[in-house]
């Protein structure tokens, strides 16, 4: 009566995705957002692990014509997908867009491990968790911040120190370092990249690395 409405892979795919959900979980929640910050790009992980693992899934496993045959083929199908969206509505950080591939690669291996058993896939994992802790605990990357800076006379290179103790002084923050980067002399403005020291929060950051020309009439 059950084989009715389940197949005989439904356990083992519950069994896969609950592994999956895990490790992207942790991966997300304790490794990527205590930088970050990033709701957005938090929602967007866990909704494209599960909406991944699904869709290979159940293209390897129930549709049995296609099993053995297009398994590779599938995932660098859906690769390509993705690298031609290249969520064009935003611009996506370096930072994030690796996550996003470790998600999407996390996703793919737990969804087509056919035959593969459950410790050497658990194994498996862990060396993606310990991966992504190492490169985290290692590199200790610092939060930054673009801001539109207006006193255009103190990014001049000799003045450095100035602008980074004006910059300081206005956003109670110890900079570490400072990169000028577009630079309008008709607004008297100019896009500054800081990096700093401390912890973000939710509204600490703009990450829009240009303005677009209705912000700029705004400015």
């Amino acid at each position: 009566m059950n084989e009715m409405f389940f197949s005989p892979s439904f356990l083992e795919m519950l069994v896969r995705l609950v592994i999956n959900l895990v490790v992207t979980w942790f991966i997300i929640d304790r490794l990527y957002y205590p930088k970050s910050k990033r709701r957005d790009f938090y929602f967007t992980f866990m909704l494209i692990s599960i909406a991944i693992f699904f869709i290979v899934f159940f293209m390897i496993f129930v549709l049995e014509e296609m099993k053995g045959k297009t398994s590779l083929g599938i995932g660098i199908g859906l690769f390509g997908i993705f690298s031609i969206m290249r969520y064009r509505t935003d611009a996506m950080p370096v930072r994030e867009m690796t996550y996003l591939f470790v998600i999407i690669a996390l996703s793919l291996v737990n969804a087509i491990s056919e035959g593969v058993p459950m410790v050497e896939l658990g194994i498996t994992n862990l060396i993606f968790l310990v991966a992504v802790w190492f490169c985290e605990w290692r590199l200790q990357v610092l939060p930054s911040k673009i801001v539109q800076y207006d006193k255009m006379d103190l990014i001049q290179p000799d003045r450095k120190a100035e602008l980074i103790a004006d910059l300081e002084q206005r956003l109670g923050l110890k900079i570490i370092q400072v990169e000028v980067g577009s630079v309008d002399f008709t607004r008297d403005m100019a896009m500054v990249k800081i990096r700093y020291r401390g912890k973000r929060t939710d509204g600490d950051i703009s990450h829009e690395l240009k303005l677009t020309k209705d912000q700029l009439k705004d400015f």
